[in-house]
C-alpha cells in the first residue's frame, strides 16, 4: 500500500478538498437515504478515479474548480453504477462489507443508484460544465451496453476474446479514461491533448480490469483457496476464455459443462481454476495486461517529465501489482 499511499500524498490537499465537495453533493433530507448514503460514503474505495482526475489536470495545468466538479461527477456516476451492479449480480458484498443489495433490498439499491445518478448529472449542469458531462454520459452509455453484452453472451457461455475486450472497454476502461479525458479538459488542454489522455485512460483501464479477473484465480479467501466468484456466475474472463481456445474438445465440452451449472460444488470451482492455470490462461492474461499497461505508459511519453508524469506512472504501475 507504500505505493498508493504516497501517490495519494502528492495531491492529498486535493483529495481532502475533494471529500468536502461529495458529502455535499449527496446530502439530503430523506432519513433514510441519509443512513444509505453515509454507509456508502464510509466505505469508500481507495479512490483510484478521483486521483486519475486531479493528476490528469496536474499534468496539463492547475487544478481549479472545474477539475473538482469532474471528479465528483465521476466519483457520484461511478457509485450510482457500483450500487446498480450489486442489483443485477445479485452481490452480497462490496470491498469486504454487505452491500447496499444486501441490507436494504433492491428497491432501495436502485432507487439510491438513481439517486447518485441524479446528483452527478445536477452537478454538472448546475456548474454549467456542460463538455465534463458530455464525455462522463458517453462513458456512462457505455458501461450500460457492456453489462448488456455480458449478460446477453454469458447465457450462450460464447463469448470470444475480440467480445470480451469489447466488454471490458465499455464497463470499466470507458470510465477511467473519462476520468483522464475530463482532468485534463478541466485544466484547459486542447482537444487533442484530451484525446491523448482519453486513450491513455483506456489503456489503463483495460489493464485494471485483467487484473481484476485475474483476482478470481489467485486471490484467496479464509480458506486458502481461489474465490472463483466470476466461475460461479458464469462470467467468461479472459483466463478462461484462452484456456478454452487451448484445449482438447473433450475438455472444452467437459468445463463448459461445470460452468453451465447453476450451483457448483468448491471442488469443482477449483477442478476449472486448475484446468485455466494448467493451459497457461492465467500467464497469458497477464502478459496481456502487462501489454495494455506498457500501451498506456508509452501514451505519458507525449507530456514533458513533472510530478503529475511520475504520479501517473506509478499509479498504472500499482494497477498492475495490486493485491486487492
Amino acid at each position: 500500500m507504500s505505493e498508493i499511499n504516497e501517490i495519494k500524498a502528492f495531491i492529498g490537499s486535493e483529495l481532502k478538498t475533494f471529500e468536502s465537495y461529495f458529502k455535499n453533493a449527496v446530502k439530503t433530507k430523506v432519513a433514510l437515504l441519509d443512513i444509505v448514503t453515509n454507509y456508502i460514503i464510509r466505505r469508500k474505495g481507495k479512490q483510484i478515479r478521483p486521483m486519475l482526475v486531479f493528476l490528469s489536470a496536474k499534468l496539463n495545468g492547475q487544478i481549479n474548480e472545474s477539475t473538482y466538479v469532474a471528479a465528483t461527477l465521476i466519483e457520484l456516476l461511478h457509485t450510482a453504477s457500483l450500487v446498480h451492479d450489486d442489483v443485477v449480480d445479485d452481490a452480497e458484498k462490496r470491498r469486504g462489507f454487505f452491500s447496499v443489495n444486501a441490507l436494504w433490498k433492491s428497491k432501495v439499491a436502485v432507487l439510491t443508484g438513481d439517486y447518485f445518478l441524479s446528483k452527478g448529472l445536477l452537478t454538472a449542469i448546475q456548474n454549467k460544465e456542460y463538455e465534463l458531462l458530455e464525455i462522463v454520459s458517453d462513458a456512462v452509455k457505455q458501461m450500460a451496453e457492456g453489462e448488456l453484452i455480458q449478460i446477453e453472451k454469458s447465457g450462450k457461455l460464447n463469448i470470444t476474446e475480440e467480445v470480451y475486450f469489447d466488454i471490458i472497454t465499455k464497463k470499466t476502461a470507458s470510465l477511467i479514461a473519462s476520468c483522464t479525458a475530463t482532468g485534463a479538459k478541466s485544466a484547459g488542454a486542447n482537444p487533442e491533448t484530451v484525446e491523448d489522455l482519453k486513450l491513455f485512460g483506456k489503456y489503463a483501464g483495460i489493464a485494471f480490469q485483467i487484473k481484476d479477473d485475474l483476482f478470481d484465480y489467485e486471490k484467496t479467501n479464509m480458506t486458502g483457496k481461489p474465490t472463483g466468484n466470476d466461475i460461479k456466475e458464469k462470467k467468461m474472463t479472459l483466463p478462461l476464455i484462452y484456456a478454452l481456445n487451448h484445449c482438447e474438445h473433450f475438455e472444452r465440452r467437459k468445463i463448459l459443462h461445470i460452468i453451465s451449472q447453476s450451483k457448483k460444488s468448491h471442488d469443482k470451482v477449483v477442478e476449472v481454476v486448475d484446468f485455466v492455470k494448467s493451459k497457461g490462461g492465467l500467464d497469458y492474461s497477464e502478459n496481456k495486461m502487462n501489454e495494455f499497461k506498457q500501451m498506456a505508459l508509452d501514451m505519458l511519453q507525449k507530456h514533458p517529465d513533472s510530478p503529475a508524469k511520475t504520479n501517473l506512472t506509478a499509479l498504472v504501475n500499482y494497477i498492475a501489482v495490486r493485491n486487492i
